[in-house]
This record gives C-alpha cells, structure tokens and sequence, in this order.
C-alpha cells in the first residue's frame, strides 16, 4: 500500500473512531446495561431453572450468543448511521472526489464499524465476568470469528447507508433483519432443543440462518463445543466477507445512492 493510500485510510478510520469514541456515554454504555440486564434476566433468573447444557451452565452458554448480538448490532449501526450522516451532511463527496481508491474508502469506513465492534466484544466479557468464570477453549478462533463478523456486519452497514434516503432506512434493516435473525441464531438456546419446540419449516430456516453459524463458531471458541462445525461457519464468514465487499465496491464506483 502507497503512503498516500496509507494516509487516507488512518485519516478515515481515526474519524470514524473519534466520532463514536467523542459520544461514548450514548455508544459504549448502553449495550453495557443491556447486556447486564440479559445476564440477571436470562442468565441467573431463567438460566438457574433451565439447567446445564451440553455440559455447561446456561449462564456459560449464553455469554458468546451475547457478546456476538452485541458485535453484530453496533457494527452495523455504526457504518450505516456514519455513511448515511456523512451523506446527509454532504461531507462524503469531499471523500469520494479525493484521489483516494475506492477500497480504501471502504476499509476506513468498516474499520470503524470494526474498533467499536471490538471494543463492545471487551466490554460485555468483563460484564460477563461479574456473572461467570468465563472459560475460552480456543483464543485464535475468538479472535478470528469476532474480527471477521464485524468487518461482515459493517460491511452490510455500509450498503445499507448508500441505499438509504432517510435516516428511517437505515433502522428499516436492523429491525426487520437482524433482530429476528439474531434471535433465531442460538444465542438462547442449542440445536439439540430443537426438535422439541420447531417444526421441521423453522429448523430448517434456523440452520440456514447464517448468524446461528457465527454464534456456535464463536461459542466453539469459549467452550470447545458447538452444535455446527467452526471450520464450515469460518468458511461462509469469509465468503460472505468477499461477496459484500464487491457489492459494496460496485456500488460505491457507481456512485449509487449519492450521485444525483
């Protein structure tokens, strides 16, 4: 990479950061007592009556599930409410016009996504730690799965903001997206409870679910145990990464979305 390329990357990743780094009482603590909550609510109130499972406490389960919704929300929300203000506010085509390749434009922006991402991930385990003695099997896969599903997320964050015409657009995805696959990707519950609750139609749409894939890889991490293969869910995690990267890429050259 050329030290002008250099340049303009740290130049828009160190913006992205100062920008949820100089608001932090409204990005860094709220997913803090959210996660809170779901430890005392799910995790000692509900968790005590549920049981072990698959030969961990329930507390112990449901920390990955937790600190994975954490990772996929904020960096999403991150780069999509950042590309779609910096459109809003007509600073983007300052970006977009410098002579800076259209990658590095992309990799400033969901590196952003990425480093709160990150910095969430820390925050909820030592929230988790207050709960629980955390176990970690397997530190390289945590590190790998929570790295490459926030440069996914805020990639898809991204897209989101280019299409977006309004700032309802950019909450139209999360609420109607993400939520419910988040909630249907094993962060309460495993495979093996299945069968009892859903019929054949939402297991099936619960395995294809491609979160319940990162959730039991990042899970794998922590207890050495998940209900799907890590390397298969490592697998579509880098696949999913080059897919939207391109998207994002096409779209960007195009100028869809900001030129008008």
């Amino acid at each position: 990479m050329s030290n002008r390329n250099m340049t303009a990357l740290s130049t828009i990743w160190i913006k992205e950061c100062t920008r949820f780094l100089r608001i932090w009482v409204q990005t860094l603590v709220p997913p803090a007592i959210t996660m809170s909550l779901y430890f005392v609510i799910f995790g000692k109130l509900i968790g005590d009556r549920i049981g072990p499972i698959d030969g961990s406490s329930y507390m112990e389960f449901i920390v990955p599930g937790l600190i994975m919704m954490a990772v996929i929300t904020n960096s999403y929300s991150n780069v999509s409410s950042s590309f779609f203000s910096a459109k809003f506010q007509r600073n983007v085509e300052e970006i977009l016009v410098a002579p800076v390749p259209t990658w590095v434009v992309i990799m400033g922006f969901v590196g952003g996504g990425v480093a709160r991402a990150s910095i969430i991930g820390v925050v909820v385990i030592i929230v988790s730690m207050f709960f629980v003695d955390i176990k970690i099997a397997h530190y390289g896969i945590i590190i790998l799965t929570i790295l490459l599903t926030s440069v996914l997320f805020s990639t898809a964050g991204l897209i989101n903001g280019i299409y977006a015409k309004s700032f309802d657009d950019i909450s139209i995805i999360p609420t109607f997206v993400l939520t419910p696959l988040t909630y249907l990707g094993g962060v309460f519950y495993s495979a093996s409870m299945l069968e009892t609750v859903f019929n054949d139609f939402w297991q099936g749409v619960i395995l294809v679910n491609p979160i319940y894939h990162m959730v039991n890889a990042f899970r794998y991490g922590f207890l050495g145990s998940a209900d799907v293969n890590y390397l298969m869910a490592l697998g579509i995690l880098i696949g999913s990464n080059v897919v939207l990267f391109a998207i994002a890429y096409r779209l960007l050259s195009k100028g869809t979305g900001i030129r008008t």
